[in-house]
């Protein structure tokens, strides 16, 4: 069976969450298959390898799990990028739209270094916002944006065709609805 079929499979539709008329994808049941997470793992080092990335910038939460593994794994420092005030040192912001409204994302002010290349990653792309403004954040250190990674595209959105747009970096993703 293929790896997207694999994900696919394990990955549960949850009905008007969190809000009515949302299909929400949760991932959890792909996170207590451990052979799966294995295979993820595997695929997407072998994807980003040749990205020679300085660090893995990973969006909360869920972002976190395999942002976290992924950094492990290329031998590189993890960058938690949090909602604004969840940080507990000094931090550099990047406020960003939201289909309901604003929101904001932080990084520790010496999270990244001038020059490194830095991926972000998170779960899910679906309309960009938040992967934009870690990106954006990225950016403000005098980084370079190394590209985007992601389990899951909602291609019925258009945060792969906004990221395209903004950085001109066509985004990673192992499975598209």
């Amino acid at each position: 069976m293929l790896l997207t079929d694999k994900i696919k499979g394990a990955i549960r539709d949850v009905k008007d969450y969190p809000s009515p008329g949302i299909v929400f994808k949760d991932i959890t049941p792909v996170l207590s298959d451990a052979p799966l997470m294995r295979e993820i793992t595997a695929c997407l080092v072998d994807a980003l390898a040749p990205l020679k990335v300085d660090a893995i910038a990973a969006v909360e939460a869920r972002g976190f799990i395999f942002g976290s593994i992924l950094a492990h794994a290329l031998n590189c420092p993890f960058i938690p990028v949090r909602k604004a005030g969840k940080l507990p040192f000094k931090t550099r912001s990047q406020n960003y739209e939201l289909e309901y409204g604003k929101a904001s994302v932080e990084i520790h002010t010496d999270a990244i270094k001038s020059g490194w290349r830095v991926l972000v990653h998170d779960d899910l792309l679906a309309t960009g916002g938040t992967a934009g403004a870690a990106a954006e954040l990225i950016k403000s250190f005098d980084a370079e944006l190394a590209g985007f990674s992601f389990l899951v595209n909602l291609s019925f959105l258009p945060g792969e065709s906004n990221l395209i747009k903004r950085f001109g970096v066509k985004p990673q993703y192992l499975v598209s609805y």
